[in-house]
């Protein structure tokens, strides 16, 4: 009777100990995949989506009983803004700089170029320093083009770049935001992900 309770005391305890585990596993994990998807996020790659995808997996696995379809929803709302930021940020500013519309979408387009060609050499910076150099070309050459004037040319590009840095300035500070909710949403979720995977 003795060794039935206390084998019955030793298996409450290793389980005790498991979900513990369970529960500082998913807390490492969360914290750097966050950490991995701001750096993705910094290199203009899609880490904001990454955030979205880890949390609607996590609440996948534990039935959608801790982790809800809500924080998910929040997530992918607060990406959205992210790329909207992204996108439209460079064009505006040009634009408010004078530019033309051709100019906007040669800055938009240089940009992408930029950040193509020169991550292949330069991953780490060449994403971020291609996009801003890009983006600073494609607008002047076009507003060249389009208008034959160096100064305005130049000033087109400057702000159509500045435009880029600060959407990608403000994009990471989504990412940001969003690792906060992951983090916060998927600190007490590995306990049902444990539970449901029990026999």
């Amino acid at each position: 009777m003795m060794s039935g309770i206390t084998h019955y005391g030793s298996v409450a305890k290793y389980e005790e100990v498991n979900a513990v585990m369970g529960d500082v596993t998913i807390v490492a994990v969360s914290i750097l995949g966050c950490l991995i998807a701001v750096l993705l996020t910094a290199l203009r790659l899609p880490g904001t989506w990454l955030i979205v995808a880890g949390v609607a997996i996590v609440g996948w696995s534990g039935d959608w009983e801790r982790v809800t379809m809500t924080p998910v929803a929040i997530l992918a709302g607060l990406a959205l803004i992210g790329e909207v930021f992204e996108f439209f940020a460079s064009s505006v500013t040009a634009r408010r700089a004078g530019a033309s519309r051709q100019a906007a979408w040669g800055g938009l387009v240089g940009g992408v170029l930029g950040m193509i060609f020169l991550s292949l050499p330069f991953f780490i910076v060449g994403t971020f320093i291609g996009a801003v150099f890009g983006c600073f070309l494609g607008a002047l050459v076009v507003e060249l083009l389009m208008n034959k004037r160096l100064v305005e040319g130049a000033k087109v590009g400057f702000f159509s770049a500045l435009g880029l840095a600060l959407g990608a300035a403000a994009k990471i500070g989504v990412a940001l935001v969003m690792s906060g909710i992951a983090i916060w949403t998927l600190w007490p979720a590995s306990a049902t992900i444990a539970n449901s995977a029990a026999p």
